[in-house]
């Protein structure tokens, strides 16, 4: 099991950026697939972007490509989330989830650990 802690959120107007960081501790960070996921109000969760053990492979949702950039410092055990022109449809929680295969996708349900979250919003 790993332990993951989001950070970086917060209140942004549109076309803003953020960047979010999800601190893992516990298990190898290295040994993870790590993906980061948004549920907006009264929604289900999408996942945005995630990445490989090795950084090496990556999706992105339709809705950000482009705009988000997914990226891992295994020496630091911390995932990243880039979110560049924000708009107002990003308001959400972002979680990040860890997943023990070399890849997890966009399937939420492949992946056993989760953060507690950290809320973006994206005023208009």
């Amino acid at each position: 099991q790993v332990q993951l802690v989001e950070s970086g959120g917060g209140l942004v107007q549109a076309g803003g950026s953020l960047r979010l960081s999800c601190a893992a501790s516990g298990r190898t960070f290295s040994s993870y697939a790590m993906g980061w996921f948004r549920q907006a109000p009264g929604k289900g969760r999408l996942c945005v972007a995630a990445i490989s053990r090795s950084g090496g492979r990556t999706y992105y949702a339709d809705s950000v490509k482009g705009r988000f950039t997914i990226s891992r410092d295994n020496a630091k055990s911390t995932v990243y989330l880039q979110m560049n022109s924000l708009e107002p449809r990003g308001t959400a929680v972002y979680y990040c989830a860890a997943d023990s295969c070399a890849w997890g996708g966009s399937d939420g349900d492949e992946y056993e650990d989760w953060g507690q979250g950290t809320k973006v919003t994206v005023s208009s």
